[in-house]
């Protein structure tokens, strides 16, 4: 048998008349198909708010923009989730402040923020990583007390819940990419930023368009074009009524990996049950990672590294400046975190199949 990491070509959800729409309409940006999706999306996550972008990286980016970040500020963050919010915080010319993480969660620390994050911090990103919500009103209130902006990298947590508030709807803006590999994905790169506050959700609308107050007239320097497409909202629109039976099934995957895996002593697997964990990745951490993925992939089984080097150890950030105190465990981490196949149409046979082997790899 093989088991593929992902399988796109499983997935069927009555796209072909949505897309038929858009090619019927013969407008294939800023029309129907955008401003539906955007308000559908807005009342899915119950926000006043959602502007659609042409990626998730640009998402981050305008929505820092909009909410004021500027060149020089600092900006705290992780260093373990892919250099997507450190591309972010560059663009800008602002400057980030690596934290630590929690080794059991992959997720920012609490302690690690409270201790590096100061009165000149201006901002932080937030990333809800493989699924898994980060401990917002810890967060919010620490950000409260220290005065900090907070955006939330929402990229892997479409349709997360905690204590019934979703993912992106915690701080002044969220930022969600829709790459075809996320929870809810596009046929090509998609995004958005949602908000509460009216004054963000004009000024990412001008900076994904030039920066124009009206057409053809900038008035708002960092301007861009980072329009989403037709086709692209016409599937996100199709999908995004699908997304929480999607989740559903994600999470009983990940629920049946880890208690398969509950029992090995060399692999081991942080899951939790609730609806604050989408399972966007099914992550194991083994001291002999490399190994084992090679050795799963010499009995057909597809796996990840998300992600194998730190932001602050990628060769591009080679003599760039910027404070950070330990980050013990976001390095141990990614020696050591692998990503099992974790997709919804993924079938019980494949999943039985991958915990098997685990198993044999455990004698």
């Amino acid at each position: 048998m093989t088991v593929p990491f992902l399988d796109l070509k499983r997935r069927s959800f009555g796209e072909d008349s949505a897309i038929r729409a858009v090619l019927d309409s013969g407008r294939f940006i800023g029309g129907r198909a955008v401003h539906s999706f955007e308000s559908s999306f807005a009342d899915y996550l119950g926000t006043p708010f959602c502007v659609a972008v042409a990626n998730g990286t640009d998402a981050l980016e305008l929505a820092l923009r909009a909410a004021g970040v500027q060149s020089g500020d600092e900006v705290a963050t992780v260093a373990n989730a892919g250099m997507y919010a450190t591309t972010a915080i560059r663009s800008i010319g602002a400057v980030p402040l690596y934290v630590d993480i929690d080794p059991d969660t992959f997720l920012i620390s609490l302690r690690a923020l409270e201790a590096a994050a100061d009165r000149a911090t201006r901002a932080l990103v937030v990333t809800h990583l493989y699924g898994r919500m980060a401990p917002m009103p810890e967060i919010m209130s620490l950000a409260n007390r220290r005065g900090m902006i907070v955006v939330e990298d929402c990229a892997q947590a479409h349709g997360a819940r905690l204590s019934g508030r979703h993912s992106g709807t915690w701080g002044v803006a969220g930022a969600f990419s829709f790459y075809p590999t996320k929870n809810l994905g596009a046929f090509g790169d998609a995004g958005a930023v949602v908000t509460s506050h009216k004054d963000i959700a004009d000024r990412v609308r001008a900076l994904r368009e030039y920066g124009w107050d009206k057409r053809f007239y900038s008035s708002i320097p960092g301007g861009r074009n980072s329009r989403m497409d037709e086709i692209q909202a016409a599937v996100l629109g199709a999908k995004l009524p699908l997304l929480d039976d999607m989740n559903g099934k994600r999470r009983e995957i990940a629920k049946r990996y880890a208690i398969g895996i509950s029992s090995m002593m060399n692999v081991n697997i942080s899951v939790i049950t609730d609806d604050s964990f989408v399972a966007h990745q099914a992550v194991i951490t083994c001291e002999r990672r490399d190994d084992l993925a090679f050795w799963l992939a010499g009995r057909g089984i597809e796996t990840g590294i998300h992600y194998p080097v730190p932001d602050h150890l990628q060769r591009s950030q080679n003599g760039l400046v910027f404070r950070n105190g330990s980050l013990e465990a976001t390095e141990v981490s990614a020696r050591r975190v692998l990503s099992l196949p974790c997709f919804p149409e993924l079938r019980d046979n494949e999943v039985d199949y991958v915990i098997n082997r685990l198993s044999e790899w455990n004698l």
